[in-house]
């Protein structure tokens, strides 16, 4: 796929084949991906963690109580730690944020790809993650995405509602 291709097939997916699972190969390629994303003064301050056990899976979905994420046989989240991160001068801005946002935004690209589904939660329940990953005090989860094959029959629900590029774009 080209990435326009990639862009305009993405779409949130909320129903996952809890009986397929994802190859090791499969999820190599999606997390280098990540690996590869750049960040501020290409620091990495991210941490991916790849949730496919019984027992962690049963932890994290919790933080999130939706049956379909359930399904899911596999969670990818996004972590990592402030001090880790670039830190503008002038403001103090820190990049761990954006950092961990691109970083996902190409995993999520890559799964694609692959032909699995993601959907991107950011309404999690922070504390309930801190436990089960046992995070340390600074570490933050920003992003978390089921991992999954959809069903045969999955078909996405109606079209991508998006502003005109009118809307959103200017040429100064």
């Amino acid at each position: 796929m080209t990435i326009q291709q990639l862009v305009q097939t993405r779409h949130s997916v909320r129903s996952y084949n809890p009986e397929r699972t994802i190859s090791r190969s499969v999820l190599e390629r999606v997390l280098e991906a990540g690996r590869l994303a750049p960040s501020a003064t290409n620091n990495q301050p991210w941490r991916f963690l790849v949730i496919q056990s019984e027992e962690m899976l049963e932890k994290v979905r919790g933080a999130y109580p939706q049956r379909w994420f359930n399904d899911a046989p596999c969670v990818l989240i996004a972590a990592g730690d402030q001090k880790d991160a670039w830190v503008r001068s002038y403001d103090g801005y820190n990049s761990l944020e954006t950092d961990l946002t691109i970083a996902m935004d190409h995993m999520i690209l890559a799964a694609t790809e692959e032909g699995l589904g993601t959907c991107w939660i950011a309404a999690f329940k922070p504390d309930v993650l801190r436990k089960a990953l046992n995070l340390g005090p600074t570490e933050q989860v920003f992003a978390i995405t089921p991992l999954g094959y959809p069903p045969d029959d999955y078909r996405p629900k109606g079209s991508k509602r998006r502003k005109s590029l009118g809307e959103i774009a200017e040429y100064l």
